[in-house]
């Protein structure tokens, strides 16, 4: 817990102390109060993180590269996995019972291609065999 995190809880507990001395008929007010500290508090956090992601990228048109390319991390591959297998259940379910076996295999070609789809953007070259030399590549790997 940050100091940020204390003094947000320390706001808290007073409007909860406010509400309790002043009554319910000015809840409303002191909710909206409590709200707009709330507010105010994420809006300075996203303008921090868009101030950096803006000067990140004006380092990187300054030096004259390119962007880094953003990967997709394993934890987005394992949380793909485990999304299509759940939406499997309920996609099996309704093809084999309206279509029977027909539609039990057009839902996991479906399922399967999606997936497929999604491992080859991952990995460009994973479908593909070898991939030809690039200028970037260097001579010592064959």
């Amino acid at each position: 817990m940050d100091a940020r995190d204390a003094e947000l809880k320390k706001e808290l507990n007073a409007t909860l102390q406010a509400r309790r001395e002043l009554g319910e008929e000015y809840e409303s007010a002191l909710v909206d109060s409590f709200l707009e500290k709330v507010d105010q508090r994420i809006d300075g956090a996203v303008e921090r993180r868009v101030r950096r992601q803006l000067a990140e990228q004006q380092m990187v048109v300054a030096r004259g590269s390119r962007a880094p390319k953003a990967t997709d991390s394993w934890g987005e591959r394992f949380g793909f996995g485990i999304v299509s297998l759940v939406l499997a259940i309920p996609l099996s379910a309704i093809g084999g019972g309206i279509a029977h076996l027909p539609g039990l295999m057009a839902a996991w070609a479906g399922i399967v291609g999606v997936n497929a789809f999604q491992a080859a953007r991952a990995n460009p070259g994973l479908f593909g065999g070898r991939r030809r030399k690039s200028a970037q590549d260097s001579e010592w790997e064959e």
